[in-house]
């Protein structure tokens, strides 16, 4: 059993929809969350840049002496995660969009895929996309701008909504029951889709199955915390307990600090840290 840390990150704050399921199903466990906000969003980025930025990132939450990493960030999973697997001897896990999940819980067999640009346009997601498109239609939308009006703390302005329905119109056209929520950060809309779209399609997130497939990660590697570690430890009764996580930012940590306040409804400490060398080119 360790006490040590696991590493999320992601570009910005999308990942912390996915340290709130982490933190949900392993409450004894330590985190630390990094987000990459100088850079965000990836979603725009290069590939060879987001590889580059996400293999810095996560070798720096290794030099913190994290026991497992979770790269949370759609994005950085496509274009990134292979060149970490193969530099950090270190359980990893990443994320994609639920499409498996999806084609399961379609009756209309008509699925919509909301995700970023870079993530649809990736060899991963094609992968992904060829092993079921003869089980499903998929309705694939670029949220473009989306991600940074979440990063600003806007989940339900007149140009988030407007942006929304945009992206949504041709997957209802198409009869799609179901929606992929293809990027960390989406999840944190999921109140103005249901405003916006009633009861119409069924919403599909991966924080839990990430989650999940961390457990499974760190039993299979014998790092989980047991009860009298790590995260819990000195919390008072009632207390949240995702307030224990350290988080981190490359950019403004008093950002970071009221974004967790208004997505996770805590109140933590947030620093800035510094993560060398600098990226390539944009």
């Amino acid at each position: 059993m360790s006490p040590s840390p696991i590493g999320i990150f992601d570009s910005g704050l999308g990942g912390l929809s996915v340290l709130r399921e982490v933190r949900a199903l392993l409450p004894h466990e330590t985190l630390l969350y990094l987000a990459d906000s100088r850079y965000a969003p990836y979603g725009d980025k290069p590939q060879a840049f987001v590889q580059a930025r996400t293999l810095q990132a996560c070798e720096w939450l290794a030099a913190q002496g994290c026991k497992a990493l979770v790269v949370a960030c759609n994005t950085a999973t496509a274009h990134g995660i292979q060149a970490v697997r193969e530099r950090l001897p270190l359980p990893i896990v990443g994320v994609e969009p639920g499409l498996k999940p999806a084609v399961a819980a379609s009756r209309s067999k008509v699925v919509g895929v909301l995700a970023t640009a870079n993530t649809l346009a990736s060899d991963k997601f094609a992968r992904l996309l060829h092993s079921l498109e003869d089980q499903c239609r998929f309705v694939c939308q670029p949220g473009g701008g989306l991600v940074a009006r979440i990063e600003q703390g806007d989940v339900d302005g007149p140009l988030v909504r407007e942006r929304l329905q945009t992206c949504l119109a041709p997957m209802l056209e198409a009869g799609a029951d179901t929606l992929v929520l293809g990027c960390t950060h989406y999840p944190f809309l999921s109140e103005t889709v249901r405003e916006l779209i009633g009861e119409r399609m069924t919403l599909i997130d991966t924080g839990v199955a990430v989650a999940r497939q961390l457990q499974r990660k760190l039993a299979e590697h014998g790092l989980a915390a047991d009860a009298g570690m790590g995260g819990n430890t000195g919390i008072e009764p009632g207390a949240n307990p995702i307030a224990v996580a350290r988080y981190c930012t490359t950019s403004d940590a008093e950002h970071l600090r009221r974004m967790a306040r208004a997505l996770l409804h805590v109140d933590a400490a947030a620093e800035t840290v510094v993560i060398e060398p600098a990226p390539i080119s944009l």
